[in-house]
């Protein structure tokens, strides 16, 4: 196989090979496939060594975060990731581990870090005060479960008002700068509940039109800056209106608004596979880890037992 084709799936499986060669504990080596296959191969597998970026990188690592991955498990993933590209230079499929260069910065814990899910009386007051300015991006990130990155690049011709569906083909990294999902799963349609086809249409009107035909810009017509519509929108929107903590701070941060509408999907019984689809998750393992203890129910269980035990005896 020539070097320029090369993948980062193919450094994976060297890697895996060589651990394996290394007699590493059996333990070590369920956790790093369990990375390879749960987090790296479906997320960035399919991209060239050669290729690879510092920004590829860095976006898979947040990509994990928005996903609702600990900050813990990314560090560890992270770890791996460093390794299979080092097993990639020592194979001289590439000349550098631009993994090396990219860290998950240390933060004090705030909103940001932990996954919580609004009630819904918080959606209802988000819905109700959001500034005129956002209130069409956070609706449609609490009835879509849209990545902020994703709302930032969506684009009028990805919104198709006649068949009511949105599809999701592009997304804008920390940057600013356009692209692809990060991962094959990334690209889906994604249905609008009738609250988003009514506030977009209305919002087709009101936005500001730009060149690059974004659905969400900024003043200037270009990609929202994260960081931005974090502080001067989203925050000051939860303090002004008691979704606080016990210390008066924001209570959640953006990307609690996917963790609501993936708790939404599963309330009205959606199956897990669906909801994998909706989210774009590259595995269902992902969604399962994630809400999986959302889809739990003590007194269902309990009803199922009754039901087992009654069919067994009765017999």
């Amino acid at each position: 196989m020539p070097i320029s084709t090369k993948t980062v799936s193919d450094a994976c499986q060297s890697w895996l090979k060589t651990s394996e060669r290394n007699e590493l504990e059996r333990s070590t080596l369920k956790a790093y496939r369990s990375h390879v296959n749960i987090h790296i191969d479906p997320r960035i597998g399919h991209l060239l060594l050669e290729a690879l970026s510092r920004s590829d990188v860095r976006d898979f690592m947040y990509d994990m975060l928005d996903d609702g991955v600990s900050r813990a498990h990314v560090k560890k993933v992270m770890v791996s990731l460093r390794s299979i590209l080092s097993e990639a230079v020592d194979r001289e499929w590439i000349t550098h581990n631009v993994a090396l260069d990219v860290k998950l910065r240390r933060k004090s814990r705030t909103a940001e870090d932990e996954k919580i899910i609004p009630t819904k009386d918080e959606i209802r007051l988000i819905i109700e005060n959001a500034p005129a300015s956002h209130r069409a991006m956070f609706i449609t990130a609490i009835f879509t479960g849209m990545r902020i990155s994703e709302l930032r690049g969506l684009t009028w011709d990805c919104v198709y008002f006649d068949r009511r569906v949105i599809k999701v083909s592009k997304r804008a990294d920390e940057f600013g700068a356009m692209g692809a999902p990060k991962s094959r799963a990334g690209l889906r349609d994604i249905p609008m509940a009738p609250i988003v086809h009514q506030t977009l249409s209305a919002w087709r009107s009101e936005a500001l039109e730009n060149d690059l035909e974004l659905v969400f810009p900024n003043g200037a017509g270009r990609v929202q800056n994260y960081s931005n519509i974090y502080n001067r929108i989203f925050k000051p929107m939860l303090v002004a209106n008691g979704i606080v903590n016990d210390r008066g701070e924001a209570k959640f941060g953006i990307h609690a608004l996917r963790h609501a509408a993936a708790s939404l999907f599963i309330e009205q019984g959606w199956n897990p596979k669906k909801i994998q689809t909706l989210l774009g998750h590259a595995s269902i393992t992902m969604t399962m880890d994630t809400y999986g203890h959302l889809f739990e129910s003590p007194e269902e269980d309990v009803s199922l037992f009754e039901k087992l035990e009654s069919d067994l005896l009765a017999a």
